[in-house]
């Protein structure tokens, strides 16, 4: 199993000190919300590309990627029924792919919530039908850099658009394309009606991703959510890419959520392996 942690877990620790500490409790990949770097991905210059992606290197971590790809964006929307929005939407994802390829990852995840609900007046299949041109109109750029984009669900807790795996998975084949593919995420799977095992048994085949977190927005083993039948299932499934530590809430300390959760994941492991 692979172990990543997202970087913005790190709050405002220097790379080099977040990178180091990642490595140390075991973490073998990082990924990036472009917003630690800038929160306008085109500017982020090519020395600071350079110097993250050296930084990650220096401490033995690969870069995995990015998410939290809108977040802090202004004038962008996935699923607005202005062209001219979804335009401009579609060149940041473009320059997103970029930016993923200069820091060396391979994997984008499109949550970014508050860029996607549905506006006044459109209905889910309109919304659905702008996100997917969105897509389609960057995914020529991902082929380019050797990125793929992994669409991912989010709970009712978050909004009101691909709020199920089900839904992730039709905009997916609306999209059809080799650079798109399905993330998961276990807090958002923590709401849905099938137990978790079962989504992921269902969407396995799909997935490109995979981020682990408790129902109550810390790292796993700091809640209710048993993770050792969700990695028996991502073995069952033949995952093999990333399992990524994504929280949202740090009152527990950045040590605390970085070092117990990847000792939980691995505890864990060793017990579908046992």
């Amino acid at each position: 199993m692979k172990y990543g942690i997202c970087n913005e877990t790190f709050q405002d620790w220097p790379f080099d000190k977040a990178f180091a500490f990642a490595a140390e409790c075991g973490y073998t990949g990082v990924e990036f919300a472009p917003f630690t770097i800038n929160k306008n991905a085109a500017e982020i210059t090519p020395e600071q590309r350079r110097e993250a992606r050296e930084q990650a290197r220096a401490a033995g971590l690969e870069v995995i990627g990015l998410h939290w790809l809108l977040a802090f964006t202004e004038g962008l929307y996935w699923t607005s029924p202005d062209a001219d929005v979804r335009r401009r939407t579609s060149e940041y994802l473009r320059e997103l792919a970029r930016l993923c390829r200069d820091l060396g990852g391979e994997v984008m995840v499109l949550g970014s919530p508050l860029q996607r609900n549905l506006l006044p007046g459109v209905s889910m299949d309109e919304a659905m039908k702008y996100a997917a041109d969105v897509v389609r109109d960057a995914e020529q750029e991902f082929a380019n850099c050797g990125v793929v984009l992994a669409l991912e669900p989010l709970g009712p807790q978050e909004g009101d658009f691909l709020v199920t795996a089900d839904e992730g998975a039709a905009l997916m084949d609306m999209i059809d394309s080799p650079q798109v593919r399905l993330h998961l995420d276990v807090k958002a799977m923590s709401s849905e009606s099938l137990p978790i095992p079962e989504v992921i048994r269902k969407h396995g085949g799909r997935m490109a991703h995979f981020h682990a977190n408790d129902a109550n927005r810390r790292g796993p083993g700091m809640g209710d959510i048993d993770f050792v039948p969700i990695l028996q299932t991502l073995k069952d499934v033949g995952y093999d890419g990333w399992v990524s530590v994504e929280v949202f809430d740090y009152e527990p300390g950045i040590e605390a959520l970085a070092g117990d959760s990847i000792r939980y994941l691995k505890d864990c492991w060793a017990k579908v392996n046992g």
